[in-house]
């Protein structure tokens, strides 16, 4: 039952779901390279593209 309206259950309340809201973001902070101390992206194609002859 409603607290507002005591006729009215919550189940049969209307709800707007026009707007778009985000209830939980996408990727918290601590889920990020940041959040887990690593660095950004590094350079690591140029190093590889950049890789001296006699290593291979």
């Amino acid at each position: 039952m409603s607290t507002l309206d005591p006729g009215v259950r919550d189940d049969d309340r209307p709800v707007d779901l026009t707007e778009d809201f985000v209830v939980l973001p996408e990727q918290t902070v601590d889920d990020t390279d940041h959040g887990w101390g690593e660095h950004g992206p590094g350079n690591d194609t140029w190093l590889l593209a950049e890789r001296p002859p006699h290593w291979d």
